[in-house]
């Protein structure tokens, strides 16, 4: 880690090239036994060098805009057929977009979105193939903000009302109802949600199977969690788990899978470095002030999450309880409070862990301030994948 700072400056963010692929290979060995794709969230982590090796892998990737479309179609534009569009706020533009990239699915989450689509692509002269993203009503234990299956979010359509939906979708040309699809939030520990919200989506499919239609694709969505600062979780046993319940949940619908794991696949595969800039005594609390701030992670300032936060340089200095902050011109900038750990001074390195999902993707400009370089390292060689802003790079869309 260092030698990264030193080659590459910090702040700065490091993913494992060689960690996300065994993650990616782990949950596609535990699916073996059913037809399935994974479709990477990229909204975890939209690195183009990510992508492309995972598309490299056979995964296909969850997106939620034309921008990400984007990304896949310059990382790996082979992989646009594994891409399913989600999103509660598809425009014109993105839709029609995807349309011409000849994506694999559509989750629709309104009528009225299934309205213009069908408009869309007949004009067009396509047929969208769509999935209803259905709202199960299930209660996931996580953080309010990322909660998405009950009936008061904004999320996709009354699992008891899809049916009619459906029926309306099927007299309407430029549209093809092939799948159903379902998203209960992110961050998930426990199976049990999961299992249930696939459940209420089989009774859906064999309705919507005695309609007429041909379902073929069950998207269970995404969300599985891991445990932030647990250094011994067990990935292996928690993908073993979930993939059980999922398929069992599923079992005999005779339908393809498709899932959209994001922090699963990328948090853990990732740090954020950062220098010590100053250390403050305020009274009685100690400050640690370092070069990254909340523009570059926002998780523990938006969610209160909990990053592990090591010196990179171990000492054998006493313990200190000190405020991990940024030089963000916010008291919301903090990475940590009352956190224990060996005295850090000035100059020194500090590692955030499990920083490889929702930071480099939530960073902001705030304060004008660029956002970090990113650096992969595979097979224990470490190439830059993004280089740092520059200020003129900031400016430069702006007119005076």
């Amino acid at each position: 880690m260092t030698a990264l700072a030193e080659e590459f400056g910090t702040p700065l963010y490091v993913y494992s090239a060689d960690a996300i692929a065994a993650r990616a290979r782990l949950l596609q060995g535990e699916l073996a036994a059913v037809p399935h794709t994974i479709c990477y969230a990229v909204k975890a982590n939209s690195s183009l060098a990510i992508l492309k090796m995972l598309a490299g892998l056979g995964c296909g990737f969850d997106i939620v805009s034309g921008g990400e479309l984007e990304r896949v179609r310059a990382a790996a534009p082979e992989a646009l057929r594994r891409v399913v569009f989600s999103g509660v706020g598809k425009q014109v533009w993105e839709m029609d977009a995807a349309l011409d990239a000849g994506i694999l699915l559509f989750n629709v989450e309104s009528e009225a979105e299934l309205e213009v689509l069908a408009a869309r692509a007949a004009a067009k002269g396509k047929v969208a193939r769509i999935a209803l993203r259905v709202n199960p009503d299930v209660f996931a234990e996580t953080h309010p903000y990322i909660s998405t299956g009950l009936r008061e979010h904004k999320f996709g359509i009354a699992i008891d009302k899809a049916r009619v939906v459906y029926q309306r979708a099927m007299g309407l040309d430029g549209v093809e109802p092939v799948g159903v699809s379902v998203h209960i939030g992110s961050q998930i520990r426990s199976v049990e949600p999961f299992a249930e919200s696939v459940k209420r989506v089989g009774k859906l499919v064999e309705e919507l199977r005695a309609d007429g239609m041909d379902i073929r694709y069950v998207d269970a969505g995404g969300g599985l969690g891991i445990e932030y600062g647990v250094a011994d979780f067990d990935a292996a046993a928690s993908a073993r788990t979930y993939a059980a319940a999922v398929m069992e949940a599923s079992r005999g619908l005779g339908a393809h899978l498709l899932l959209e794991p994001g922090r699963f696949l990328v948090a853990q595969a990732g740090a954020l470095l950062t220098r010590v800039l100053y250390v403050k005594q305020n009274g009685s609390k100690t400050f640690v002030i370092a070069d990254a701030g909340m523009n570059d992670l926002i998780r523990p300032a938006l969610y209160q999450a909990h990053h592990e936060i090591w010196p990179v340089v171990r000492s054998e200095r006493a313990a200190m309880v000190a405020d991990i902050v940024g030089p963000v011109c916010e008291s919301g900038d903090f990475f940590a409070k009352d956190r224990e750990l060996a005295e850090v001074r000035a100059g020194e390195l500090l590692v955030l862990l499990d920083a490889g999902a929702y930071g480099m993707s939530l960073a902001s400009q705030y304060n004008t301030r660029v956002r970090p370089a990113e650096v992969l390292v595979e097979s224990g060689a470490a190439r830059l994948v993004r280089r740092r802003e520059t200020v003129e790079d900031l400016l430069a869309a702006e007119i005076v």
